[in-house]
């Protein structure tokens, strides 16, 4: 339960206390998220969001820490919550109130009630920009809080979950608002879900285990932008990486990268670590855990708990313990033990610290950009889920090139006009 805080900014925080060590660690992350910095002394010199209210249920990290700081600084109103309960960094939390006058509703480890209660909180502030990270701000606001909704210019997306949600939502005409998938950004799937997933993900399962993966039968199910990325990481440190999908292209693709490829069931016999990276639900279930040999291990990196059926597992348990930290123990009646990781939720955010800054810093850039966008925009803008326009997509490329020193060609005019026209050939 967290500790009422004594502060003048609106907030639910655990310890106001811990903000120092959580402002070294916001300035640490700022350094390797050189995009992000153009664009806030952009936004410094221009006030592009100037009195724009944003609502952003966001992983409360670093990384969030600092694209808050630069909407700030960009002249917008912003408050924060957690978009998941186990990934709040209780330290940047107390900064961002404490250092930063930013308020948050945030606590790791809270609970499900007090989860929506943070969301409820985030509302209050009548946004009118809203920025999510699995849909469950939207979707609140859409059921909840119907009468806020008249006050709201558009919003956008961080996650495969939350874009899943959104279309289905403008699929049925129900949608309020525009939305902005900043997820399917190419500078956002092709870098953050492959590059820092890959690496966030094996981290977590790392550090909350201590295994070691040379050798060991890494089961990935799903080989999506995040399945590739763990893929290729575990294989990286020695893994037999096996893949299961349900797609017939991602898997002959997968086969072609040079993984097995089997279903499920096949995986749950010979699988000594599991991660599962869909997007949906029940994608291990009774059935897998009844084959899986004794000691597995489970770990989720999708965004919500619901990809391994942990009820299931519960009901063949004659016990449970936790281990570790982030580590709980089922006690099989047949004898066996199966270890599930951080409570089958993001593994990266509930036992790391998820994604590095520098891969974060594309992702928030996209986030950044999207909002004055939306801002400049949002009156000709339909109720629909919108990609994130291609020129600032490549602008985010573009940018983040130069900070790394990094010179590209360009087309020449002549160039341009042949793959512009069809009357030249060979």
């Amino acid at each position: 339960m967290s500790s009422k805080p004594q502060s003048s900014v609106p907030c639910d925080v655990r310890d106001l206390s811990l903000a120092e060590t959580g402002k070294k660690r916001i300035e640490w992350a700022f350094q390797s998220m050189p995009v992000l910095q153009q664009i806030r002394k952009q936004f410094i010199k221009a006030q592009p969001l100037a009195g724009v209210r944003i609502a952003a249920c966001l992983h409360v990290t670093t990384e969030t820490a600092n694209l808050m700081i630069a909407l700030r600084d960009g002249g917008a109103q912003p408050v924060l919550c957690a978009s998941n309960p186990l990934s709040t960094q209780d330290d940047v939390a107390a900064a961002l109130v404490r250092e930063y006058n930013i308020p948050v509703f945030a606590v790791k480890g809270e609970s499900s009630e007090t989860y929506y209660q943070h969301i409820l909180a985030a509302l209050e502030h009548r946004p009118q920009i809203t920025m999510d990270d699995g849909c469950d701000l939207v979707t609140t606001l859409h059921t909840r809080r119907q009468d806020l909704l008249e006050g709201v210019l558009g919003g956008t997306e961080e996650t495969t979950t939350g874009v899943i949600r959104l279309r289905a939502m403008s699929r049925e005409g129900v949608l309020r608002y525009p939305v902005i998938a900043v997820n399917d950004a190419m500078t956002k799937h092709l870098f953050d879900n492959r590059y820092g997933t890959g690496q966030s993900t094996v981290d977590g399962i790392i550090r909350a285990t201590n295994i070691l993966l040379a050798g060991l039968n890494f089961v990935v199910a799903g080989y999506g932008w995040c399945g590739r990325g763990v893929a290729l990481r575990a294989r990286g440190m020695g893994a037999n990486v096996i893949i299961c999908e349900v797609d017939p292209i991602k898997a002959l693709e997968a086969l072609m990268d040079g993984y097995r490829v089997m279903s499920m069931a096949e995986a749950a016999e010979i699988g000594d670590v599991f991660v599962t990276l869909t997007g949906n639900k029940n994608v291990i279930t009774r059935e897998h855990f009844e084959r899986m040999k004794n000691g597995a291990i489970l770990a989720n990196s999708g965004h919500f708990n619901v990809e391994i059926d942990l009820e299931a597992l519960g009901r063949m348990a004659s016990s449970r313990r936790q281990v570790r930290e982030f580590v709980e123990e089922y006690a099989l009646r047949d004898g066996r033990r199966i270890y599930v990781l951080g409570e089958g939720r993001l593994i990266n955010l509930a036992a790391a610290e998820g994604h590095p800054a520098s891969v974060m810093d594309m992702s928030f850039a996209n986030q950044a950009l999207a909002v004055e966008y939306l801002v400049e925009n949002h009156a000709r803008l339909e109720r629909r889920v919108y990609p994130v326009p291609e020129e600032l997509d490549r602008r985010v490329a573009r940018m983040k090139l130069e900070c790394m020193g990094v010179k590209i060609d360009r087309l020449t005019p002549e160039q341009e006009r042949y793959l512009a026209t069809w009357s030249e050939g060979t």
